[in-house]
């Protein structure tokens, strides 16, 4: 039966990379956008559901979620991963090749990755696939490369430096090098974790024999220089220059990279870039010592690399923001040393009013929060037919979002399965009402109304 959805603020395609908000109404049957009619233009027999001025926005994606399932569902699973993403406001996440066993790097590992999802996924899903080296001169999984894409991988992941998991082993430049020609016939992008491990080696090096202590941050900000983002990211559009594959460096966070990123771009090198809600929204200055809640890789940097960051989104040089959702136990991340923490964070629940309020005082509108969690990801994960926007014939999957409410982040409001997060505490702008996944809500009045019903969206790519 059809039903229609209407508010005050609907956030409607235009020319690409903008969006209009207008009052209107979808008409949905059988989980299918049907029509997109005026606020008030619903025939008598539909069934209305009104959202007044909460905005109505595209289902959102996030292209950069470890989910950890199968082999370390005591860190992650895909149901906690996906009720936490629903309460986020996101109908789809993108599935990293680590932190899992096995890694997503053969058609068999990404098999047992559906098996253990079958039933669980409260949203939709898709995977990224795993690019590794054996550990010599050669890219051990280059073989598997393309019966992963025709099994329905999105792309591939592959590190620069030791990745904290012995499983998906990284790449020296050189192995990349031997991969850049398969991975341009193939046409998936290659996302890049853009550090090289030299300037890391040497700076920990001189720390450790200073006996640094490593309970403090500005120690563990030392150990990952800027420089070791800058010289994968100078060696990576090298590459993509010589051999035009698509590059996506994942989570960007030195603004000094800026400059030689929207050179390449403006060169017409297929480069796309996202960087996280934790560097744009914590700074170093404001980490207390022991504070292992805020560790992640590259670490965050100080607040005038955090605006620089904020401006290359405006300027369209970073072109998304990705969650990069990285929990574990709590044991794992103990408060103290940095050294001995585990590297990640949790953020899918609260991502998008994170952003938003920080982007607001920025004087970003919506339509920019659309841009970076639905256009430009659904563009990069290969559903752009599909998502990203809302139009007739597409899947009615959609985000409610109260841009002027103002709530405190709790640990019941996390619903990933622990409830570490650097964020408790603070007061946000901007809340998720409610997320709906072809038609039906999934997410609404901070409960979880239906069983998981979320796809593999892999199958049908």
């Amino acid at each position: 039966m059809a039903q229609a959805f209407r508010s005050n603020r609907v956030m409607l395609p235009q020319p690409q990379p903008a969006a209009l908000m207008q009052r209107a109404t979808l008409i949905v049957d059988d989980g299918v956008i049907a029509q997109i009619v005026a606020h008030d233009a619903v025939p008598a027999e539909i069934e209305v559901v009104d959202f007044g001025d909460h905005a109505l926005l595209p289902g959102l994606i996030d292209v950069h979620t470890h989910i950890n399932q199968p082999g370390r569902t005591e860190w992650e699973g895909f149901e906690t991963a996906t009720r936490a993403a629903a309460a986020g406001g996101f109908t789809t996440v993108v599935d990293m090749p680590l932190n899992c066993l096995p890694e997503t790097t053969s058609v068999d590992a990404l098999e047992q990755k559906r098996i253990a999802a079958k039933g669980l996924a409260y949203i939709d899903w898709l995977p990224w696939g795993g690019l590794v080296g054996p550990g010599d001169d050669s890219t051990s999984n280059l073989d598997d490369l393309e019966p992963l894409v025709e099994a329905g991988a999105a792309g591939f992941k592959c590190f620069l430096i030791y990745p904290g998991c012995e499983g998906l082993t990284h790449l020296s430049l050189a192995q990349l090098r031997r991969a850049a020609p398969t991975l341009a016939r193939l046409g998936k992008p290659l996302l890049v974790h853009a550090e090289l491990e030299g300037p890391i080696l040497e700076a920990s090096k001189a720390l450790y024999a200073q006996h640094a202590d490593w309970s403090k941050y500005t120690t563990y900000l030392a150990s990952r220089p800027d420089e070791a983002e800058l010289s994968a990211i100078r060696a990576l559009i090298e590459l993509v220059r010589e051999f035009r594959f698509r590059l996506h460096i994942v989570h960007l966070a030195t603004a000094q990279a800026v400059p030689m990123l929207a050179a390449a771009k403006a060169e017409g090198l297929p480069i796309t870039v996202e960087t996280c809600p934790h560097y744009l929204c914590i700074s170093a200055e404001e980490i207390a010592d022991g504070a292992t809640q805020c560790k992640c890789a590259p670490p965050i940097r100080n607040k005038a690399n955090q605006e620089g960051l904020w401006q290359a989104l405006g300027d369209g040089v970073i072109d998304l923001i990705a969650t990069d959702h990285s929990p574990c136990p709590p044991e794992m991340k103990p408060a103290g040393p940095f050294d001995k923490a585990w590297g990640g964070i949790a953020s899918l629940s609260t991502a998008i009013p994170v952003i938003w309020t920080e982007a607001h005082k920025r004087g970003f509108a919506l339509q920019d929060l659309v841009r970076w969690f639905a256009i430009a990801p659904a563009k990069l994960a290969g559903l752009s037919a599909t998502q990203g926007e809302l139009a007739v014939g597409r899947p009615a999957n959609f985000t409610i979002f109260a841009p002027e409410s103002m709530w405190t982040v709790t640990e019941h409001r996390l619903h990933y399965r622990h409830a570490i997060s650097p964020y408790l505490g603070r007061t946000l702008k901007g809340e998720v009402v409610a997320t709906y996944l072809r038609g039906e809500p999934v997410f609404a009045e901070q409960d979880f109304p239906h069983m998981p019903h979320g796809r593999d969206l892999s199958i049908s790519l």
